[in-house]
């Protein structure tokens, strides 16, 4: 019997090196992955995309800044990617099996030096919960990793939160499922004209704005998605809302 389990356990483990060194036929990519420092708090990593705080932003502590490759210029704010260590590649600092699904919340920018996040690399820094999740913290803190595009499972409804004073509207778009990030957007306002919608522009990262003023007015958002979804949140911020306060739709979609 022990010999049988052995045999089994063999053949298992032979399977599963087969699927990591072939998964990128599978819709799997190879990259690498680092870790932010090991004092920094992991709710602070909003970085370039503009979140104030990860948690408030609906994104948790499994985040990760992302080279230039994946960033594209902040479209990728708010994108879901799972991330597993390549095992048969580096089984020293890989851990066996294990995968994480990581949001993207901030860029990783290039030193024009052969760093790991300059193009064309395809890079992860991620927050140091995330990258224990799998590999061990050693080996100069870069290990090679393989990974995907997947659907973002959030919790809660999508976030709008509120910036910019007078004609000056800047909305912070957050916690969005789906593919996670926002391809376009626009708003409208109570008092617009019904059918008419203002184009938004991306300020930076998950920052949209408009310039017009809005205030003492119900807004309504509507979100194009980088899969092609579209969605519609009607009067999600209510006409007594101020400037830094967030709003939150009552489902994703």
């Amino acid at each position: 019997m022990g010999h049988s389990l052995a045999v089994s356990c063999a053949l298992f483990w032979n399977i599963f090196l087969f699927a990591i060194t072939n998964v990128e036929a599978n819709g799997w990519l190879s990259g690498h992955a680092t870790f932010y420092g090991t004092n920094q708090d992991p709710a602070t990593l909003g970085g370039a995309c503009g979140y104030d705080s990860t948690i408030h932003a609906g994104f948790g502590v499994n985040t990760a800044a992302v080279s230039s490759t994946l960033f594209r210029g902040g479209e990728a704010c708010g994108a879901c990617y799972q991330v597993m260590c390549n095992y048969n590649t580096d089984p020293k600092w890989c851990l066996r099996g294990r995968s994480v699904t990581v949001s993207a919340t901030n860029f990783c920018p290039p030193n024009n030096n052969g760093g790991w996040c300059n193009f064309p690399h395809q890079h992860f820094d991620m927050s140091m919960p995330a990258f224990l999740r799998i590999a061990r913290q050693g080996n100069e803190g870069i290990v090679p990793v393989v990974y995907r595009r997947v659907s973002c499972k959030r919790r809660g409804g999508v976030r709008f939160t509120l910036k910019g004073q007078s004609s000056f509207n800047m909305v912070m778009i957050s916690n969005v499922g789906g593919s996670g990030d926002v391809k376009a957007a626009w708003i409208r306002g109570s008092r617009m004209r019904r059918g008419t919608w203002l184009p938004m522009h991306r300020n930076w990262g998950a920052n949209w704005q408009s310039s017009i003023d809005l205030r003492n007015q119900r807004l309504t958002f509507k979100l194009t998605l980088i899969d092609g979804r579209a969605i519609v949140f009607s009067n999600v911020v209510p006409s007594t809302w101020g400037f830094g306060q967030t709003f939150s739709s009552r489902n994703q979609f």
